[in-house]
């Protein structure tokens, strides 16, 4: 999979709720009401990319989570980046 060009990114990036590029991946802040559902979320994450094969860079801030996705292989971000940014907006909200 090859590294996506800047105005293929933003193009892409339009349908994803919050993500934004940030030197060579994306990324997206996600804020939950106390560390257990912050580390729910990170364990949804963490079956997705596994299931994927494409794993993120994942910071835990007490009842934040930083999610950032680049694949390294490439340089910057790919498709299978975008692609798993959507799958993991699917289970923000999930309890």
């Amino acid at each position: 999979m090859t590294k996506l060009q800047d105005d293929e990114l933003r193009w892409l990036l339009r349908d994803l709720d919050g993500w934004q590029p940030l030197g060579e991946a994306i990324h997206r802040e996600f804020t939950f009401p106390g560390f257990g559902a912050a580390i729910s979320f990170v364990n949804r994450v963490a079956e997705l990319a596994n299931d994927a094969g494409h794993h993120p860079d994942l910071e835990i801030h007490y009842n934040r989570v930083v999610v950032s996705l680049s694949t390294h292989d490439e340089g910057g971000v790919t498709q299978r980046d975008v692609d798993l940014a959507s799958r993991i907006d699917t289970v923000v909200d999930v309890a």
